[in-house]
């Protein structure tokens, strides 16, 4: 396995496996497949070029498999922050730790820039695996958001976590 940071020509394939993720794991994103599934290649390509955003990549093969995304918060009084979004593992491949890896390289990749100085994610309640491996990398929860997403009226709670670097 490698992991690497991602970049606009890895737009296709981070487009198919996101698109995968808001499939087969609604509740675990804000955005939703129906919002994402029409959006052209060139969105994906000028995340992937971003300069306050760091997407890694996991890789078997040439094949990517799970993602995850850091990214900068850019007004004055929030640059000490970071977030961590879009974190995902194909079903097929969770439980190797790759979840992990991708993890611990978003960390790194935090520590490593200059005045973040915090980690901050949401993750839903009901998914126990996520909320394990977050905990054991250091993360503390900080507050609880009920009802945080509705999925055609079914709503789910999320924990907000926050890593101190």
């Amino acid at each position: 396995m490698e992991i690497r940071k991602l970049n606009p020509s890895d737009a296709k394939q981070y487009v198919k496996l996101r698109l995968e993720a808001l499939r087969m794991n609604p509740e675990a994103f804000g955005s939703s497949y129906e919002e994402e599934k029409d959006n052209p290649i060139e969105l994906y390509e000028g995340r992937l070029r971003s300069e306050t955003s760091y997407h890694f990549g996991a890789f078997v093969h040439e094949q990517l498999i799970g993602v995850v995304s850091l990214v900068k918060e850019t007004k004055q009084k929030f640059r000490h922050r970071a977030n961590i979004f879009a974190m995902y593992v194909t079903p097929s491949k969770r439980g190797c730790g790759i979840g992990k890896g991708l993890m611990q390289r978003a960390i790194e990749t935090a520590k490593d820039l200059d005045e973040v100085e915090q980690l901050h994610l949401s993750v839903v309640t009901t998914n126990e695996s996520a909320r394990k491996l977050y905990l054991s990398l250091g993360f503390n929860v900080y507050g609880y958001d009920k009802r945080a997403l509705n999925i055609n009226n079914l709503y789910f709670d999320e924990e907000h976590m926050v890593k101190f670097l």
